[in-house]
């Protein structure tokens, strides 16, 4: 995400790095790269304007500190004034007693408020909440079944009708949830245009029989300024309490999560991340600013580990990892877990400096083919490495699909890693290496991941020019 903004304001921060002092003719030259990068985002025009009024302000009555260059400073006022105009954070749910909870879910036609809704029940559920997710989408076909699917999938009951009043349905849902004991309701509504008059009062008609206690918008970031127009639209309908942005990885720009809060003076809550029911954050701007510098969320990164990582099992690892005792099947938890926090390529994201391992290009499914070669290993050589010769790599490149050099390439990578980190054992690890518990680090697995990719693109260099050679022969 901010794949494109993060580059041009990362260029901004270089060309100040060179200068001695922050001036207005410095300043004006980076805000007028600034203002630029930000309109290619699609960010709305007025907020552009005053942000960068905002942070002229600020530059210019900035003190640069000796120890500090004035490109420091400008990263610092840019990220400060980023953080003020998404925020302030506000990701709490505001649940009432007695419940049921009710959440309203409301937006435009294809903006995800179904997988929402499914991404919203599983995090309640996180909380200790025992949600109930409400079908009161009757307006597009299989949107029903397609909800009940989802419930079945994160084992959240879902309650609907064979009516085609939405009002009915979403008034009968909360005597069904009383009865059931469901503390929170999650109601998905019909997408509609905020043109269309006729179900812009279907929805706020829906609001005002149920009188929900919160009212979220779910926005498609990828559609940039509409869903800022949309969110305004439906905000003087109903009085919305928060909006969800919704495909925020599948956006390079930007301009919603940038433009939201400042037009339509409602906090992002949550953000969408992924397609899986998992893939979804709480909304922190001072973490989102991070990403956008390219400083990376080190924050999540954290949570995400906490969430998958056992303390117990990460101290056993610890001191296996001072013995040099690290072994394959640890390796294969580590990945395993790695998953579950999103893939390599998310976590590569949270990181500081991320930016600069774009060139890593790092695909998540060389995390399944080194799986796949663990996984051909027998139990001994799992559990000790340098059984692995020259006769059982072929065997295991033959089990997993690979070339022997693959697999090779993957034992040295593993038993260089860890005598590296048997070397930082002993209370030196810190940072990323405390955070993933001793085990194999992103940063070696990322290295692993690219050296592989390039014995594999020489090999099939190698192969086109023994072809080439036959041909030539012939």
């Amino acid at each position: 995400m901010f794949d494109a903004l993060t580059q041009k304001f990362n260029d901004v921060f270089r060309s100040l790095s060179g200068r001695g002092r922050i001036t207005e003719a410095n300043v004006s030259d980076a805000l007028f790269q600034v203002r630029k990068a930000l309109l290619e985002a699609d960010v709305n025009y007025q907020v552009v304007k005053q942000f960068c009024k905002d942070i002229k302000e600020a530059a210019m009555g900035a003190e640069v500190i000796k120890s500090l260059h004035p490109g420091q400073v400008f990263v610092k006022i840019v990220n400060d004034e980023l953080t003020k105009l998404m925020g302030p954070v506000d990701t709490q749910i505001y649940f009432v007693s007695p419940g049921p909870t009710i959440i309203m879910l409301a937006g435009l036609q294809g903006g995800g408020k179904t997988t929402t809704a499914a991404k919203i029940g599983k995090y309640l559920v996180a909380k200790g909440k025992n949600p109930l997710m409400v079908a009161d989408d009757l307006q597009r076909p299989a949107a029903i079944d397609q909800l009940k699917i989802l419930g079945e999938q994160t084992g959240i009951a879902v309650y609907s009708e064979d009516s085609k009043d939405s009002v009915k349905v979403a008034k009968n849902s909360i005597k069904f949830a009383k009865d059931n004991n469901h503390d929170v309701i999650v109601l998905d509504t019909a997408g509609r245009l905020h043109i269309d008059e006729e179900m812009m009062l279907e929805v706020a008609n829906v609001a005002k029989t149920v009188n929900p206690h919160q009212i979220y918008l779910v926005c498609d970031a990828m559609t940039g300024q509409d869903a800022v127009n949309s969110a305004k639209e439906f905000n003087e309908r109903l009085e919305l309490d928060g909006v969800i942005l919704t495909k925020l990885d599948g956006d390079a720009r930007g301009g919603a999560a940038l433009s939201v809060k400042a037009v339509t003076g409602k906090p992002i809550k949550f953000i969408g991340v992924g397609e899986k029911l998992d893939n979804i954050e709480e909304f922190h701007p001072d973490r989102m600013a991070g990403r956008i510098l390219g400083m990376g969320d080190v924050v999540t990164l954290v949570e995400k580990a906490q969430e998958q990582f056992d303390v117990e099992q990460a101290e056993k690892m610890q001191a296996k990892m001072a013995k040099g005792k690290f072994d394959f099947d640890d390796f294969l938890k580590q990945m395993q877990a790695m998953k579950k926090m999103g893939g390599m390529k998310s976590m590569l994201k949270l990181m500081p400096g991320a930016g600069q391992l774009g060139d890593l290009d790092v695909d998540d499914k060389e995390i399944h083919r080194m799986e796949g070669i663990v996984h051909s290993m027998t139990k001994a050589e799992r559990g000790e490495p340098d059984l692995i010769d020259s006769s059982r790599r072929r065997r295991i490149a033959a089990g997993s699909g690979v070339q022997p050099n693959d697999v090779s390439s993957l034992v040295k990578t593993f038993k260089r890693s860890r005598d590296m980190l048997k070397s930082l054992s002993g209370g030196r690890l810190s940072g990323l290496k405390n955070l993933f518990s001793g085990g194999m680090n992103m940063e070696s697995l990322a290295g692993a991941m690219s050296q592989g990719r390039k014995i594999k693109q020489r090999s099939k260099r190698k192969q086109k020019i023994k072809r080439r050679g036959k041909i030539k022969r012939r």
